[in-house]
């Protein structure tokens, strides 16, 4: 056991909730972010201003048509799992060696591939570790178990993690549409609390396909997290940490939640406040891509999300055009009623007592 465990130390192969759970699941958010988002950006930029060059068809894969966005999203699937062999500290055989693995993973998976290339990826990437530079042919075997692992566990597990996630997402997208109150709530706040954890909210959503009124709740959320911790710690972190919560993410307030959990009061009840008002009242729905849901202000690719929405329920003939009140809704929801309810909230806080001056205060 004693060498195992120092086998295991040597290939760096530490199996752990953090090394899976956060490094992995963040790297692989940042792998969609490369590819379906951007691509969904470029499309939506393209149809909005007209431009030519975007709209076209630059390639044509087995009788299939790909715009320069939609060759961005037809990455995912090699993205995410490129960027996960990076977070878990590959070496160049297996990390490249991860392209195949990802499209595999992803295409077997089907609407639920994101969270089948979350798992198969780290095994794919710990086995290709294990036998790194073991042999005097390493540049034959490494890619090859690499592979072979990843595309037999892509054919063994992934159609039945994809199948669960899409299960999982559908439930929680139904639930929301018929107690649309109560799931705006737990949706608002968990995925909210999600984004300023050291996981990645933008994954979870992603992995579980949330859109429609849920996701606009998760939407929400993540917004209360971002906007509320950016304007309450304003007195300490001034226009840099306004900025680089409200736009870059919450999550750079974890050393001080861990300090004072106290701290998160306003912000996770802003959220609470936000859901339900965002799937009862604004009826906000994300029917962009899911991992838009998670990401709220963060490059304002929550709203862009949105928008790339309504864009496409217009072109499909489920939306006349987009409404003041749509705007109105966004608007409140993203930006001004975080802010407010914050502020009016981590008020009530200081004043019983339980956060102080300097409790925001970014290291």
């Amino acid at each position: 056991m004693k060498g195992f465990k120092g086998f295991l130390k040597k290939k760096d192969i530490e199996i752990s909730l953090k090394r899976y759970g956060i490094d992995a699941l963040g790297a692989m958010a940042q792998g969609l972010f490369c590819s379906l988002l951007i691509g969904t950006i470029i499309n939506t930029i393209g149809k909005q201003f007209n431009i030519q060059f975007l709209m076209k068809t630059v390639a044509t894969v087995a009788g299939v048509d790909y715009t320069v966005g939609g060759l961005a999203t037809a990455m995912s699937g090699p993205a995410m799992a490129l960027a996960i062999g990076y977070a878990l500290h590959c070496p160049p055989l297996v990390l490249f060696s991860m392209i195949t693995v990802g499209f595999a993973a992803n295409a077997l998976g089907g609407a639920g591939g994101p969270l089948a290339v979350l798992f198969v990826a780290i095994i794919a990437a710990e086995f290709g570790k294990a036998v790194s530079k073991e042999t005097k042919v390493d540049i034959l075997v490494t890619p090859l178990v690499t592979i072979a692992v990843g595309v037999f566990f892509s054919w063994l597990i992934a159609p039945p993690l994809g199948a669960a996630a899409m299960w999982i997402g559908n439930v929680i997208m139904w639930a929301t549409e018929l107690q649309p109150f109560l799931m705006g709530i737990a949706v608002s706040v968990l995925v909210g609390m999600a984004l300023t954890l050291p996981i990645s909210s933008a994954a979870i959503c992603s992995a579980f396909g949330l859109v429609g009124l849920a996701g606009g709740a998760a939407v929400a959320g993540c917004c209360a997290q971002m906007i509320g911790f950016a304007v309450i710690s304003f007195k300490e972190n001034k226009w840099g940490g306004l900025v680089s919560q409200g736009v870059g993410t919450s999550m750079l307030q974890m050393p001080n939640i861990i300090k004072n959990p106290r701290v998160w009061i306003a912000p996770t009840l802003a959220s609470a406040i936000t859901g339900p008002l965002a799937t009862c009242v604004f009826k906000l729905r994300m029917n962009g891509p899911a991992v838009s849901s998670g990401m709220g202000t963060c490059g304002f690719v929550g709203q862009i999300g949105v928008y790339t929405g309504w864009v496409n329920d217009i072109a499909e003939g489920s939306k006349a055009a987009i409404t003041a009140f749509d705007w109105v809704g966004l608007i409140l929801i993203s930006f001004v009623l975080p802010a407010v309810l914050s502020l009016v909230i981590h008020e009530g806080v200081k004043k019983l007592g339980w956060v102080k001056e300097g409790d925001l205060k970014l290291q």
